[in-house]
């Protein structure tokens, strides 16, 4: 079992941290073994990044944010992965049991790692993304061969037939183009509702709460944020573990 994060940039950057903190202290408490804290991301941070991305030095993101991590966290066992998710290697990079959380720009990789996860039989992945100034957060959840909650493409057909492109088949002036504006507010809060997604499923999954929702959405112009249950998750989200 190991936490993978895919996508060190706007949003990994801001989550890694926090993240590592709370595994850390979670694996001190319970005495529990080491889990790999295993980073993912085929792109570097440059200097234009400075104003919204979380860095210390200019290099790939995954190296960079794993020797970061290291240094605060040495208890840790953390692994950088300098890689784009593609199709030769999804399968290496997401395995059985572990916690993915997916914090990328493109609906192309969206579907690629969804398909993985639904080849599985037991997986959590917890994806976040953003425009300028509002998000979402969606889970899925795989126990014992089931979906507990809806892979990402089930709701949202702009995920199921991407019309963007995985940035491994970007050269280097179309992935420099790419982007889109950001704001370093939206991919914290993103990054803030990941996380906490994260703390809400493993009490699901211990049978200490119900899951309450698969998606969130926020908006940070109006100060809403929602989330939800579609009608047809309803059942599954109240299993508790020894049920599912």
């Amino acid at each position: 079992m190991a936490i993978r994060i895919i996508g060190l940039g706007g949003i990994g950057s801001h989550l890694v941290s926090p993240l590592c903190r709370y595994v850390d202290a979670l694996l001190q408490s319970t005495k529990k073994d080491k889990e790999a804290m295993i980073l993912i991301d085929g792109d570097s941070y440059e200097a234009k990044n400075a104003d919204r991305q979380e860095f210390q030095d200019i290099g790939n993101k995954a190296e960079v944010a794993a020797q970061r991590m290291k240094k605060m966290f040495p208890s840790l066992v953390i692994e950088a992965k300098p890689h784009f998710v593609t199709d030769d290697n999804i399968f290496l990079f997401i395995e059985e049991r572990d916690t993915v959380f997916l914090g990328v720009d493109n609906h192309a990789t969206r579907k690629l790692v969804s398909g993985q996860c639904q080849k599985l039989k037991e997986v959590i992945l917890i994806s976040g993304g953003n425009e300028l100034t509002d998000g979402n957060v969606q889970i899925y959840i795989r126990k014992k061969g089931k979906n507990l909650t809806p892979p990402l493409t089930h709701f949202h057909p702009e995920i199921a037939d991407p019309q963007d492109h995985n940035p491994a088949e970007l050269s280097c002036e179309a992935l420099a183009q790419a982007g889109t504006p950001q704001l370093i507010f939206t991919n914290l809060a993103v990054a803030v509702h990941m996380l906490s997604a994260f703390w809400m499923v493993n009490e699901f999954l211990a049978g200490r709460a119900e899951l309450k929702y698969a998606e969130q959405y926020f908006d940070l112009t109006t100060g809403m944020a929602r989330s939800f249950v579609r009608k047809e998750e309803k059942k599954s989200a109240k299993t508790k573990k020894g049920d599912a």
